[in-house]
């Protein structure tokens, strides 16, 4: 079934994420990018405002979310996943190692993506799930190649991810 309730929700919630990651990467990218990121994030902010106004406009539709199973399973996940990447976050700084808070971060919120696809009846979210992971992992191995900051590498990877599923939110929309 087409939630397009759903859809909108993705393209606000994927935007605002995306945005956010952008600022992040903001920390210690090479200076030849912060115009790059800074015009990625102000475009990703515009789909989050498209997709809050699309989700408004649709709040009666259908959601994957009206069903009371479905959306207690959705608060668990969501919580557990807040529970366990502010653990592991507060952890890292305190060993002094803030250097893997951000790749922790898009790890977690990575595979917190796999317990969504039964409650969004979604099979896409595993590929968004595999996506931020491997964007979690490449930015450990990638961002001290190239002098900077692993959280440049995982904002600008998970940003870019969360706004291709963003825009894919619009699509689905629009198709519907």
């Amino acid at each position: 079934m087409d939630y397009i309730r759903d859809y909108t929700m993705y393209a606000a919630i994927f935007g605002m994420f995306s945005f956010s990651w952008f600022g992040w990467a903001q920390e210690k990218p090479k200076a030849s990018w912060r115009i790059y990121i800074g015009i990625a994030s102000g475009i990703a902010l515009l789909v989050c405002l498209l997709g809050v106004y699309l989700s408004i406009n649709n709040w009666n539709e259908p959601s994957a979310l009206s069903d009371k199973t479905s959306f207690t399973a959705y608060l668990i996940t969501v919580f557990i996943e807040f529970f366990v990447a502010g653990t592991g976050a507060f952890l890292f700084i305190r060993k002094k190692q803030k250097e893997y808070v951000a790749p922790w971060i898009a790890f977690i919120v990575g595979i917190h993506f796999i317990s969504l696809v039964s409650v969004f009846d979604d099979p896409g979210l595993y590929v968004l799930a595999a996506l931020l992971v491997a964007v979690s992992i490449l930015a450990v191995i990638v961002a001290p190649k190239l002098r900077v900051a692993t959280s440049a590498i995982t904002g600008i990877g998970s940003g870019t991810v969360l706004f291709g599923f963003a825009v894919l939110g619009l699509i689905r929309y629009f198709s519907v």
